[in-house]
């Protein structure tokens, strides 16, 4: 059982179930006290993978995430589009009960001095929580709750930070209102229920011509390799199964991709990004490169062409924003530690340590993920990265609670990057590795890559039987 201190306020004996809003409860677990407690922030690339092979039997483990489920984020566009099935792109948090105590909540501040945690639940207001946080109708997060109103802190001996980042939205108007993204799960049910319900609509008799293709235009903003492999998988779905169900429709269905960059796909070779665009153009899909989305609204967006000076309205029926990543709101509020200036991440040193604004290392904390980046190595924030550093960090904890050194620092291997590009061909790049071979394929091959390499890291058995399954 869970040991509870409580700071109450009890108004009389018939209703001791009323307790103040603000009260503060101090969780502990009963595991022994000879073991030190790691308290894991986050369940994604990073975190879940210390999570899975760090040795639970030497430490008292704690993960908490707002989301009890881990994202295999690759594959998320073809759950989008039906390719796969939602469950093959989760791993359950709790898999590693009782082994490890979970919390879907947030973490709201980190006191580094006292080694403690502020913590707000995400799950639904319970009903003797007056003050609960409203319901968040679009979020990039797995959760519509943002928190309850009752706070709870947690205490760690040793703390790993790996709460990602958001989708970055750059503060265009409406984007949060009238947009799809897509960060997990939640989001990929999100848009294969729209995409059903365009062509539902489309399909009314009293819609015209025009009004159907408003709502069978499919747009994408942000042209690197989730937005790829998204328009990718949306035209393998519109020419193959739509194109049977709604025959009628299928050539009213246009595609356009914008990117406010010249080309698409700019952390890829030049020549592999021009393969995809002229792929892209003879498959019909529209690129719209050096194009700023100014703002959107209901059923339309407002773009504005770099270098012309005019704007112009655009009808459509669902769009998929994906434009890079903004820092989670948790590692806004941190000061006490140094960041990086433009990404706002937090700086660590070659051993994962966060750096205090003194210079100072903190040998109790480190930082993984989409939220960290080494100082003297600036790595992409990639599932790849975030995967290397998380096992990286897991030897290395397993070293330290057996008490042994380990000061070897971080290497980062590149194993090159994969984009799908539809009809069974993909692109794979690995021009830019410091070591090994230096390898740029296209087509075929490279679409066995990409489907090899993802079913090689597909965590559970279970999705290791039902990808191929359903590929």
């Amino acid at each position: 059982m869970h040991a509870i201190h409580r700071s109450v306020q009890l108004r009389s004996p018939l209703n001791q179930r009323v307790c103040s809003v603000r009260a503060t409860r101090l969780f502990s677990t009963s595991a022994p006290r000879d073991k030190q407690r790691l308290v894991v922030l986050g369940s994604g690339w990073g975190g879940y993978q210390v999570l899975r092979t760090v040795d639970k039997k030497r430490w008292d483990v704690t993960v908490l995430s707002p989301t009890n489920a881990f994202n295999f984020t690759p594959l998320l566009a073809s759950c989008a589009v039906g390719t796969l099935e939602f469950r093959c792109a989760v791993e359950p948090v709790r898999r590693y009960s009782p082994q490890v105590t979970a919390y879907q909540a947030w973490c709201d501040a980190i006191d580094f001095k006292e080694k403690t945690l502020t913590c707000m639940p995400a799950t639904p207001p319970l009903s003797f929580e007056k003050s609960s946080a409203p319901l968040v109708e679009k979020t990039t997060t797995e959760t519509k709750f943002p928190g309850t109103g009752t706070p709870f802190t947690l205490k760690y001996d040793k703390l790993v930070i790996a709460v990602g980042a958001y989708s970055q939205t750059f503060n265009v108007p409406g984007v949060k209102e009238h947009a799809h993204f897509l960060k997990n799960v939640r989001d990929a049910r999100s848009i294969r229920t729209r995409i059903l319900e365009c062509f539902e609509q489309a399909n009314q008799p009293i819609l015209s011509d025009v009004q159907r293709r408003n709502l069978l235009h499919f747009c994408i903003v942000g042209g690197g390799p989730t937005g790829v492999e998204f328009s990718a998988e949306l035209h393998d779905l519109l020419h193959a199964e739509i194109a049977q169900h709604y025959p009628g429709l299928a050539r009213m269905c246009k595609i356009t991709l914008y990117d406010v960059a010249p080309f698409i796909l700019g952390t890829f070779d030049r020549s592999l990004s021009t393969y995809a665009e002229e792929k892209f153009r003879r498959d019909g899909i529209d690129i719209k490169t050096k194009h700023h989305v100014e703002r959107v609204e209901k059923d339309k967006m407002i773009v504005k062409e770099q270098g012309e000076g005019k704007t112009i309205s655009l009808p459509f029926g669902m769009l998929v924003w994906s434009t890079g990543l903004a820092p989670n709101p948790l590692i806004q509020t941190i000061q006490s530690v140094q960041k990086h200036e433009k990404t706002q991440s937090l700086l660590t040193d070659e051993h994962l340590n966060v750096i205090t604004q003194d210079g100072k290392v903190d040998p109790d904390v480190w930082a993984i993920g989409d939220a960290a980046i080494i100082r003297t190595d600036i790595l992409p924030a990639t599932a790849q990265v975030a995967n290397q550093k998380a096992n990286y960090l897991a030897k290395k904890l397993n070293r330290i609670v057996r008490g042994k050194e380990h000061d070897k620092p971080f290497e980062f291997h590149n194993q090159g990057s994969l984009a799908y590009l539809g009809d069974w061909k993909a692109i794979y790049d690995r021009s830019n590795a410091e070591s090994g071979i230096k390898a740029r394929e296209t087509g075929r091959l490279a679409w066995l890559l990409w489907r090899s390499a993802y079913f090689t890291m597909t965590l559970s058995l279970r999705n290791k039987i039902l990808v191929p399954t359903y590929w």
